[in-house]
């Protein structure tokens, strides 16, 4: 009988593990690729833009992945990042259908994987005195030999990772480049100056643009419908647009068209008015520009008559030669804490400068519209009319009864949304009442901003324009335009999570010391400034012969500040200690918790779980007794 049970139970586990086997290669075959995101940010799950961008491939796309492996031995941050890239990298490649390729490659010193990287764009940056360098690169290639990089992948640059993968197989996927309409109230691009009769040379930005993309102008005067064939529409300072021209910028957002507009309460660049005989017309004359059906239409509210100021943020400015410099609160200096760092615009951009400039807000009536921040200004703002700037001597009286509002002023803004036409009335062929998908459209409210006073210094040397950039206004306007460029999936990609875990109590810890530690300097310095007044008063009272001795008074005032700097630095000491000691503890308390708690609390587990079958089987004999 014994023999027979051993028999069956030897069965059984052959069984058993014939079972387990087939039930794996079951699970693989059915389930193969299926992965569950648990990571917080879903760092691992593509966005619905990325997974559209891939599955409208058409022809193989090759990605090259040039990591310096054995290089980065010493750099974990490098290291843990480029995983996270080849994950990525990975994940999209295994989503494509195998129309994307993926090679990871280690370009090691003076080898042929070093000279094809450094030939596809791939830049080396060093990483030791040595003059050791490493590559974290990106290269794409396509079907017709057209080419494509990301030259080094920052690793603070990971909240956009996905957004740059995705951008740079879109480039690969659709080569040509985009084709932007430009309609300008503003002598932007090259041409006859009516007044000098001599040709203007263009504006860095538009120098910048027809770099990089496919410019056309669009004359506003003869504008009746924009070209289906274009890509995004730039519209800058539209000065009174007639409705037919309006009717066509409505109906080419509504079809699913990209906008970029740059309005202005206070254009200062516009000549309208402009008469060498007669400067006070040229003064008085209405500078501003608006798109008053559209912005209606679409919830947008916008003075043309109204401009920001801001003293937290004035830009120093002369006002005439030998007078010295003064703040002007309509001139500013924006800087990177008023530029969103979730959006790809203005993530990496630090200054942005404005001049004059007017604000956005959505109007109550919105419901479907959203209008996200790109550039606003300080809280400590307020807006005043654009008439009070014309006849403006000293900026310091744009201060006089300054009374801050307490909340930022957008100054540029993306709109998205199920936009409606601003002209319901027109039943024309193909006339669109509605947006079908959610409308891409970017707002700035200064045109200004686009001049090379502004932003860059432009200088000729032996026949070249040479640009030296003092802030990122020209970043950011080919920013936007890149961005609209794209296809309305890849503008739908926004910043992601970072895979980066900061220890949040040893932060909080360490600015909580930090601020004990402030204040004891603070104290510190006010008691020296004290002492120093004291010794002051002390040595004025004194006869001139005996000013180079010090008194008793001074002697003991100077004792008695010693003693105190001495105890102050040993408080400074003991706040230095307290912060070591409060972080230590709080390693020895994770430790504990690691090492001795968790594997006690499974062991105890483990131990009621084996009490509890016993008792169950306990009972079960029991009952068959």
């Amino acid at each position: 009988m014994t023999l027979n049970r051993k028999a069956l139970s030897g069965s059984a586990l052959v069984v058993l593990g014939v079972l387990f086997v087939a039930v794996l290669l079951v699970v693989n075959v059915l389930f193969r690729g299926a992965r569950a995101d648990l990571t917080q940010g879903h760092l691992y799950t593509l966005s619905d833009g990325t997974k559209n961008i891939i599955k409208s491939i058409d022809e193989p796309i090759n990605l090259y992945f040039f990591y310096s492996d054995k290089g980065s031995q010493d750099i974990p941050q490098v290291r843990a990042y480029a995983t996270r890239v080849r994950e990525m990298l990975q994940e999209m490649a295994s989503r494509s259908g195998g129309k994307l390729k993926l090679q990871v490659i280690d370009p090691l010193p003076f080898s042929e994987d070093e000279d094809r990287a450094t030939s596809m764009g791939l830049q080396s940056i060093p990483v030791s005195a040595a003059g050791d360098k490493i590559f974290l690169g990106i290269a794409g290639t396509n079907s017709t030999n057209g080419q494509a990089s990301i030259p080094f992948l920052q690793p603070d640059k990971e909240a956009f990772l996905e957004y740059d993968i995705a951008k740079l197989i879109h480039e690969l996927e659709s080569p040509k480049k985009p084709v932007v309409g430009l309609l300008s109230g503003l002598p932007i691009s090259a041409g006859m100056d009516p007044q000098t009769r001599q040709m203007r040379q263009p504006w860095a930005v538009d120098q910048q643009w027809t770099q990089l993309f496919d410019v056309k102008n669009v004359d506003a005067a003869t504008l009746k419908s924009v070209d289906k064939n274009m890509d995004v529409l730039v519209v800058v300072h539209p000065k009174h647009l007639s409705d037919d021209a309006q009717y066509a910028i409505d109906q080419f957002v509504l079809r699913g068209g990209h906008l970029l507009v740059f309005v202005d309460p206070d254009a200062e660049l516009d000549d309208a008015g402009a008469d060498p005989n007669n400067p006070m017309a040229a003064m008085m004359a209405d500078k501003s520009s608006d798109l008053p059906r559209l912005f209606k239409a679409w919830n947008v509210d916008y003075d043309p008559h109204k401009i920001v100021i801001d003293r937290a943020r004035a830009l120093s400015i002369s006002m005439g030669e030998g007078q010295a410099p003064v703040r002007h609160p309509a001139i500013l200096g924006l800087t990177a804490t008023d530029l969103n760092r979730d959006d790809v615009l203005t993530a990496n951009l630090s200054t942005i400068n404005v001049t004059t400039a007017g604000f956005f807000d959505l109007s109550k009536d919105a419901k479907d519209e959203k209008l996200e921040p790109l550039i606003q200004t300080s809280s400590d703002a307020t807006t005043v009319p654009s008439d009070r700037l014309r006849m403006l001597g000293d900026p310091s009286a744009l201060l006089a009864d300054y009374k801050p509002v307490g909340n930022p002023f957008v100054i540029a803004a993306r709109l998205t949304g199920k936009l409606k036409t601003a002209f319901p009335d027109r039943k024309g062929d193909g006339a669109l009442a509605e947006s079908k998908d959610d409308a891409q459209v970017v707002l700035v409210a200064d045109t200004d901003m686009l001049s090379d006073r502004m932003w860059v210094q432009v200088r000729s040397f032996l026949g070249q324009s040479i640009m030296n950039a003092f802030a990122n206004n020209g970043d950011f306007a080919v920013n936007a335009l890149d961005n609209l460029a794209g296809s309305s999936d890849l503008i739908a990609i926004r910043g992601r999570a970072t895979s980066q875990r900061p220890f949040t109590t040893v932060e909080a810890i360490k600015r909580s010391a930090d601020e004990r530690f402030r204040a004891k300097e603070q104290d510190l310095q006010r008691e020296l400034s004290d002492t120093e007044r004291k010794l002051t008063e002390l040595q004025s009272a004194k006869s001139q012969d005996q000013a180079q001795i010090l008194s008793p008074e001074q002697k003991t005032e100077l004792d008695n500040f010693l003693k105190r700097k001495v105890e102050i630095r040993k408080e400074l000491r003991a706040v230095r200690r307290q912060l070591d000691a409060e972080i230590e503890s709080l390693g020895t308390r994770l430790k504990i918790i690691n090492i001795l708690l968790m594997p006690l609390l499974v062991t105890l587990g483990a131990l009621a779980f084996a009490w509890w079958r016993a008792q169950r089987r306990r009972a079960a004999q029991g009952a068959h007794a």
